[in-house]
């Protein structure tokens, strides 16, 4: 069974957003992930539903704000005319209102502007996961059921979690650079990879490696002094 719908088992994914410019860099980032293909670009929603009609695809990268309606409007039309394409928002807005309009419209997950490369990485990998983790017919063991629940979410140090002085945003941005790396990373490649000085990225890392999250191994160089290296577990 493949994964995906488009050539060689490929998610096929439709990038709406109303700035073109923000659109053609979001699909040059899924492009760039193992086992994704954008299958078109739209800036409104009425270009997004003509598309639709017309080509199927797996996953909809979805911002809220388009000129003609929501991006959230534009969900309940979809799912009206009988269009089960999965919806990530990837959007500015951040309103808690708007977050849990998203969740009840069946929205996978939800990714606030700015973000990274890794940030979108992370949640494309984890929709992939999910995907995997839906092959296949019968009934779910309480496993899988978890397994399929978990495809998204994945371990992240929590507000309640994080010692005071803690961000649990930076926490976050350090566990998505992490995740969407193809191997340990050293505390400067984090830094570089979420934008933050490398002394913060290595509190955090610490931080991640007292709780769990993260595992440390040591690479020894010509020097013969370890350099730290820090993994997702």
């Amino acid at each position: 069974m493949t994964l995906g719908t488009g050539p060689g088992g490929h998610l096929e994914v439709l990038v709406v957003d109303d700035d073109v410019r923000v659109a053609r860099v979001n699909a040059a980032y899924v492009g760039k992930v193992a086992g994704f293909r954008v299958a078109g670009q739209a800036h409104s929603a009425t270009e997004a539903l003509t598309f639709l009609k017309c080509t199927p695809v797996d996953l909809v990268l979805l911002d809220h704000y388009l000129p003609d309606e929501t991006g959230l409007s534009l969900v309940r039309r979809l799912r009206q005319l009988g269009h089960h394409n999965d919806i990530i928002m990837v959007t500015a807005a951040r309103d808690i209102a708007t977050v849990q309009a998203a969740m009840r419209h069946g929205a996978l997950q939800y990714l606030v502007k700015p973000f990274t490369f890794a940030g979108l990485r992370a949640k494309l990998e984890g929709y992939a996961a999910l995907r995997r983790a839906l092959e296949g017919d019968g009934e779910a063991g309480q496993d899988q059921v978890d397994r399929i629940f978990g495809a998204l979410g994945g371990a992240s140090a929590g507000p309640a979690e994080l010692p005071k002085g803690h961000s649990a945003l930076t926490a976050d941005l350090v566990r998505e650079v992490l995740r969407g790396a193809e191997g340990p990373l050293s505390a400067q490649e984090v830094a570089e990879r979420s934008s933050l000085s490398r002394q913060t990225a290595q509190r955090y890392l610490k931080l991640l490696e007292r709780t769990g999250r993260v595992r440390l191994s040591l690479k020894y160089g010509e020097t013969g002094r370890p350099e730290h290296r820090y993994v997702w577990v």
